[in-house]
C-alpha cells in the first residue's frame, strides 16, 4: 500500500509515519507537510533514509500538488491541521483555511483520483463539553465551543458529505488528548516541562479542574492503523485512553517528576470557551476492531517526561526557531 500522510512532520503525524514504516515494512509513505511552526522535519531524522519514505514540502490547499500525489497513492491519512485552541481564539482565519478548505481540497482530489481509503484524523473537541458524568459516543451531536473545534467539526461534516454524496470510502477517527515524544512545546505537558527547565512558573488556567482523557500517542497510531485497514467505510471511531485527569493532576505529576513543588504553579485567568471535561467511550473500536490502549498512563507519562528530559536539545531547537534564532 502507498499512503499519502498529510501533516506527517507534526507530533502525531510523525509518530504515525514511524509506526507505519516499522509495522508495515513493505508500505510506501509520502509525507506532505507545509512545515508551519508546529511541523518539524527533524521529528523524522531517524527514518529519513528509509527507502519506503518520501517527504514533500507543500500545503494541503495546493490543488495541483495534492492531485499529483493522490494519483500515485492508495490511501490518504489527514493529520494536517491547525490545532492550538488559544491560537484559534486570537486568529481563527488560518484554522478555517487549513482545517476546512484544506480538507475539502483533499477530499476532492481523493474523489477524482479514485483513492481507496480516506481517513480523517479528528478530535473529541468537536463534541463540546461534558458534565461530571457521561462520555462522548460516536452518535453524540457535534457542539464545538472554540474556533479550532468548530473548524474540525466543519471538516468532519465535509468528510461525511463526500461519503453520502459521492460514496468516497472515508473514515473518521476522534481522539482524546494525546501525549508523548515530539509534541510541540505549546501543549500542556511539553510546555510545562520546558518552563520548569528554565525555573519558571507554570500557568494553570482557572482552578485547574478541567478534565481530559489522556492517550499515549503510539496507542493512537495503532488505532489509526487498525481503522485504516479494518474500519467500515463511512463510520466514525472514537479513540480514548480511559485516563481521565484534571489539568492540576497532570501539573502535579510533572512537578513531582522534576523535583518541584506547588510554589511553581501560577493560576491564571481561564480562557474563553474552555471546555470543562472530555471523556471518550471506546466501545465501538474495542468491540468491532479489537483495539484497546496498551500503555497505562503511569507507564506513558514516565516515558514522556523522560523523553523530554533526555532531549532538551530538541526543545531548545524548537524554542530557538520560534525566536528566529539559528542553531
Amino acid at each position: 500500500m502507498k499512503i499519502l500522510v498529510t501533516g506527517g512532520a507534526g507530533f502525531i503525524g510523525s509518530c504515525f509515519v514511524r509506526h507505519m514504516l516499522k509495522n508495515h515494512p513493505g508500505y510506501k509513505i509520502i509525507n506532505l507537510d507545509a512545515l508551519t511552526y508546529a511541523g518539524n522535519i527533524e521529528n523524522l531524522d531517524d527514518i529519513k533514509t528509509n527507502p519506503g519514505y518520501k517527504f514533500v514540502h507543500g500545503n494541503i490547499c495546493d490543488k495541483k500538488l495534492v492531485r499529483e500525489l493522490a494519483e500515485e497513492c492508495d490511501a490518504i491519512v489527514n493529520f494536517a491541521a491547525e490545532s492550538h485552541v488559544d491560537r484559534s481564539i486570537s486568529g481563527p482565519e488560518i484554522f478555517v483555511e487549513t482545517n476546512i478548505k484544506g480538507t475539502l481540497n483533499l477530499l476532492q482530489c481523493a474523489k477524482d483520483s479514485g483513492i481507496q481509503r480516506y481517513l480523517q484524523v479528528s478530535t473529541d473537541e468537536v463534541y463540546g463539553t461534558l458534565g461530571k458524568t457521561g462520555y462522548f459516543y460516536e452518535t453524540t451531536p457535534l457542539a464545538p465551543n472554540s474556533p479550532y473545534s468548530a473548524s474540525k467539526a466543519g471538516a468532519d461534516l465535509l468528510v461525511r458529505a463526500y461519503y453520502e454524496t459521492f460514496k468516497l470510502p472515508v473514515l473518521i477517527t476522534r481522539c482524546s488528548n494525546n501525549y508523548g515524544p515530539y509534541q510541540y512545546p505549546e501543549k500542556l505537558i511539553p510546555f510545562f516541562i520546558s518552563k520548569l527547565l528554565r525555573n519558571e512558573k507554570v500557568p494553570v488556567y482557572g482552578d485547574g479542574m478541567n478534565v481530559r482523557d489522556w492517550l499515549y500517542v503510539y496507542d493512537h497510531c495503532r488505532a489509526i492503523d487498525t481503522v485504516l485497514h479494518n474500519g467500515k467505510n463511512g463510520e466514525v471511531y472514537n479513540i480514548g485512553g480511559h485516563n481521565e485527569k484534571t489539568n492540576l493532576e497532570i501539573t502535579k505529576i510533572i512537578l513531582s517528576a522534576m523535583g518541584k513543588d506547588e510554589k511553581s504553579i501560577e493560576y491564571v485567568k481561564d480562557r474563553p470557551g474552555h471546555d470543562r471535561r472530555y471523556a471518550i467511550d471506546n466501545t465501538k473500536i474495542s468491540t468491532e476492531l479489537d483495539w484497546n490502549p496498551s500503555v497505562t498512563f503511569e507507564e506513558g507519562i514516565k516515558l514522556t517526561i523522560d523523553w523530554y528530559l533526555n532531549n532538551q536539545e530538541w526543545i531548545k531547537s524548537i524554542e530557538n526557531k520560534k525566536a528566529g534564532l539559528t542553531v
